[in-house]
């Protein structure tokens, strides 16, 4: 029988975009999300939120009579966080921790100035294996590209932060988030990343992107707030494990990105489709590496929990 974890329940949670692929200034608020006004007292602005191929979320629960704030990624560039963050008037103050859901670039790019602003010690929760290098994409012509080397252990720490290891399920933020540390792997349909290779003792080797890890939240009275990073170890295989894990088994809503951009990947949509519909989730929010494909159909097969993201979003999700 597996022990599942003590993650207490939220209250209410909060989930801020501070960058993702996609920026519309013209979105409409709804019950659960709200988008940044782009007229402030009559003005237009002259300056406005910036998009780029990364993730970044501010990440707010609230139980107990507090609440505690953790941010999930940094984005790709050494811009588009740190103007969004002022941008938005957001403060990183209360941030408890900083979760990387795994090494890659477009998911770590702005972690040693955001830990140069922030209060030391800061936690940083990232899977050891994150720490991985070289790693490469392979080409259709057979060549292959190095991803950047962005994460160095010795780094983190000089900039006063505290290396906190996640290979196994962990919790934070008063106990009501659960990072996931790395994801189990059962469906038969979600294979990896297939053009991700490693060096390994002078070879190359498949790489499984071990360090993919998600967060999972409990709302109280609704089910699972399972919030993705990559997904690279598929996003049904995400939720499962998350249910596993807490023994939670509603799923109230999944978001992140889900990795299913390009022709590698269309190919198990509608599986995953149809697995997603199964599980039922009330709310639905592909981001980032999803693709415009794939959310184009994520928003047809789920037209009353489907909710389009666009930087600078604040997703509430809320027991009462």
């Amino acid at each position: 029988m597996t022990e599942h974890l003590a993650l207490k329940e939220a209250d209410k949670i909060e989930v801020t975009t501070i960058i993702d692929n996609y920026v519309d200034v013209l979105l409409g608020n709804t019950d659960i999300v709200s988008r940044p006004p782009h007229a402030v007292e009559g003005e237009i602005a002259a300056d406005t939120l910036l998009g780029e191929h990364g993730l970044s979320l501010l990440v707010t629960v609230y139980g107990g009579g507090g609440g505690h704030t953790v941010l999930f990624d940094t984005g790709y560039s050494k811009e588009g966080v740190i103007h969004n963050i002022s941008y938005l008037g957001l403060s990183l103050d209360g941030v408890e921790a900083i979760i990387l859901s795994h090494g890659h670039m477009d998911h770590t790019g702005s972690l040693y100035l955001l830990l140069d602003k922030m209060r030391k010690p800061m936690p940083v929760l990232v899977h050891p294996f994150a720490f991985t290098f070289p790693r490469y994409i392979t080409r259709k012509d057979g060549g292959k590209d190095r991803l950047p080397k962005t994460l160095d252990r010795e780094e983190i720490k000089k900039q006063g932060a505290e290396i906190v290891e996640t290979a196994n399920p962990t919790l934070v933020a008063g106990d009501m988030i659960a990072v996931s540390g790395e994801v189990e792997r059962t469906t038969s349909f979600e294979k990896g990343m297939p053009n991700a290779v490693l060096e390994r003792n002078g070879k190359m080797v498949k790489d499984p992107i071990s360090d993919d890890q998600a967060l999972y939240i409990r709302l109280k009275g609704k089910g699972l707030v399972v919030v993705g990073g990559c997904s690279h170890a598929g996003i049904i295989n995400t939720v499962l494990y998350g249910k596993k894990i807490t023994g939670e088994y509603r799923l109230h809503a999944v978001m992140g990105g889900f990795h299913l951009s390009g022709p590698l990947y269309e190919p198990i949509l509608d599986t995953t489709i149809d697995a997603l519909r199964e599980m039922n989730p009330e709310v639905i929010v592909p981001m980032h590496c999803t693709g415009w494909k794939a959310i184009e159909r994520f928003s047809k097969a789920f037209p009353s929990s489907f909710i389009l993201n666009s930087v600078g979003s604040r997703f509430t999700f809320s027991s009462s």
